[in-house]
């Protein structure tokens, strides 16, 4: 089972001067245990694409379906995608709502009928696994500093055991240290089975951890290929907006010359470097 994305398109205010084709024939999947990663600029439909994926949006033209279970408004099966599909906003800000940081992950779990014996160990575990100790759950999420807030609607969305998980803009505003913190985060967790669905500016990241990219344009889908396959296409078709960093722009140069250079650092390597090991 998937997430499956077949031909969708999106035009918001259709029929008034302020129509927009925000999304056009966009077609992708997310198995379990899978990394999809979308970019492209401002305004080429990355987050059109990804609020389709659990109900935010319906889709006006192709479909989105998730475990065959059909997308659309008036589902009974509405209930369900959202549970599975959790979804994370750009700016916390637009997720958080409750008193204290216990209240805002336990929202989840409460909300799916999780029973409330369960809900103590739901909430520490998902504060666990974004790096934040017990000490925060009295406090109030809107006193924290922003990278804090943004672990916190990391934490609030994982309480609920989602199986597919969608970040919007997620290291939006995180120093190098913390979005190394949230790549291992979402590493653990397709480790563990979760498909996963990037929508970044960030293509560094998206080059070094994700199985495949997709790329959009204007709302048009330019790209649905490997690492490997978008450094290449960028390197031949430069895009507005979409730089290759340094190394892979490096690495596609020398192979351009013959050599064979790897394309992405070992996660190993770099866990290890951030938790100390250096066996």
């Amino acid at each position: 089972m998937s997430i499956v994305v077949e031909r969708l398109s999106h035009t918001y205010h259709p029929g008034t001067p302020l129509e927009t084709h925000a999304l056009k024939d966009a077609s992708l999947e997310i198995p379990p245990g899978g990394w999809v990663s979308v970019v492209g600029h401002t305004g080429s439909g990355k987050s059109t694409l990804a609020q389709h994926l659990n109900g935010l949006i319906y889709p006006q033209k192709g479909s989105v379906s998730v475990d065959g279970m059909a997308v659309e408004e008036k589902s009974p099966d509405l209930r369900e995608i959202r549970r599975k599909v959790g979804f994370v906003f750009q700016y916390p800000e637009q997720q958080l709502f409750a008193e204290t940081v216990f209240e805002e992950i336990a929202f989840a779990p409460r909300n799916w009928g999780v029973s409330e014996g369960e809900i103590p160990a739901r909430v520490t575990s998902a504060l666990s696994l974004v790096g934040l100790d017990e000490g925060y759950l009295p406090r109030s999420p809107f006193h924290l500093s922003g990278g804090e807030k943004r672990k916190i609607a990391i934490a609030s969305v994982l309480s609920g055991a989602p199986g597919y998980l969608v970040l919007d803009e997620p290291t939006a505003g995180l120093d190098s240290f913390s979005r190394k913190e949230l790549v291992l985060l979402l590493k653990r967790l397709q480790q563990d089975g979760m498909g996963l669905l990037l929508v970044t500016h960030d293509l560094d990241i998206a080059l070094q951890a994700s199985d495949s990219i997709v790329i959009l344009e204007r709302g048009e889908q330019v790209l649905s290929a490997s690492p490997r396959e978008v450094i290449d296409h960028l390197q031949a078709h430069p895009l507005p907006g979409l730089f290759l960093p340094d190394i892979p722009a490096l690495s596609a140069l020398l192979r351009t010359c013959g050599r064979e250079v790897p394309l992405t650092w070992d996660w190993v390597i770099l866990k290890n470097a951030l938790t100390g090991d250096r066996g």
